[in-house]
This record gives structure tokens, C-alpha cells and sequence, in this order.
């Protein structure tokens, strides 16, 4: 069985661990009270929080996320403004993870769907997709068929650097549904 451990506890952090635990995968939260005091159980350890609080958990894990398949998931948008994403030019949120845990296997997932999708397991008469970026290839299939138990389609999107094109995707999404132009269940659908 699959072990998980999401740092978070919002509505994401809900949605992607009861997602994985319909599927069978055994998963553990971490508040971010507990952050740094509580074990990472499992081989997967999911980003579940807003890029800024980012920093501040690799700085307490450090080597202990050595050899995991680390999941981001944040879109590192200007909340204030809401008119840009906060990585340098070219990078990636996901790129700057990796960066700074090299001997980690970080992937991109779950920037591009809502909390309600996952929960509903639809975009509208479609199933909901995660898109999965990350240069590992026995990781993202691990992340792809945890994700797929849990009755939703996964796709390889790539390598790491596709992460640039999803926080943008996922940029684009949260701006739209924040302007009430989508709602927050709705979003963007994968038709094969």
C-alpha cells in the first residue's frame, strides 16, 4: 500500500488525501503547527500549502525529504494583486523546490484542478484530470497510478520544466474563478 503524507490541512490538502484514500492509499496529514515536529510517513510527501509557507517546511524537513517523491502543488500567484505569478521569468515554483532538495523527486500535480473537482471526481460530464510534470519518470507513474485508483484520470505532462506551463494554466484558472468568470468546481477538462 501506498503511503502519503500531505502537509496541509485545507480544502486541497482534504481533497487530494480523500482522492488517494478512496483509492487505498494510506495517507497522513501534517498541520502547520506540527511542521518539522511530525514524521513524514510514506514514500509521497504533497506541498498541500500557498507557495509562501513553502521555505519555511523545506527548512524543517531538510534531509529528511532526501530520496521522496515530493508533490507541489502551488500555483505562486500575487495574492495581493492577483496580476502575476511570483517566480522568476521562465522558472517554476516546482523548479525552485527542486533546487533547493536535489536529491528529492519533484513533481507538479494538482495545481490545475480545484478542490471540488477532486472531491466530485468531474469537471462538468468529464472526469477530472491530474496533469503530472517532474523528470522522474518511476515517480510521476507512482504519483499517476495512486491518483487513477482514486477514480480519476492522471497525464504525464512532461519533464519538471512543464512546470512553468501548468502554474500558468493554474494561474489563468484561479484568475478566472476568482473574477467569476468559472466557478470553483468547475475549471478546465481533458476530453480523450
Amino acid at each position: 500500500m501506498t503511503q502519503v503524507t500531505i502537509i496541509g490541512t485545507g480544502n486541497m490538502a482534504n481533497a487530494i488525501g480523500g482522492l488517494l484514500a478512496d483509492g487505498g492509499t494510506d495517507v497522513a496529514y501534517i498541520s502547520q503547527a506540527d511542521t518539522g515536529t511530525a514524521a513524514l510517513e510514506g514514500e509521497i510527501v504533497v506541498l498541500a500549502v500557498p507557495y509562501p509557507a513553502v521555505d519555511s517546511i523545506l527548512a524543517a524537513y531538510g534531509d529528511q525529504l532526501d530520496g521522496k517523491i515530493v508533490v507541489d502543488i502551488t500555483n505562486p500567484l500575487n495574492f495581493e494583486t492577483f496580476d502575476s505569478l511570483t517566480v522568476p521569468a521562465g522558472s517554476s515554483a516546482a523548479a525552485e523546490i527542486q533546487s533547493k532538495l536535489p536529491k528529492a523527486r519533484v513533481l507538479k500535480a494538482f495545481n490545475t484542478t480545484f478542490a471540488g473537482t477532486l472531491v466530485s471526481k468531474r469537471i462538468g460530464d468529464t472526469a477530472t484530470t491530474v496533469l503530472i510534470a517532474g523528470d522522474d519518470a518511476t515517480a510521476k507513474k507512482s504519483l499517476a497510478a495512486a491518483v487513477e485508483a482514486g477514480g480519476v484520470s492522471a497525464i504525464d505532462a512532461g519533464s519538471l520544466s512543464r512546470a512553468h506551463e501548468l502554474e500558468a494554466f493554474g494561474f489563468l484558472q484561479l484568475t478566472l474563478a476568482a473574477a467569476e468568470k468559472i466557478t470553483w468546481t468547475g475549471g478546465f477538462a481533458v476530453i480523450n
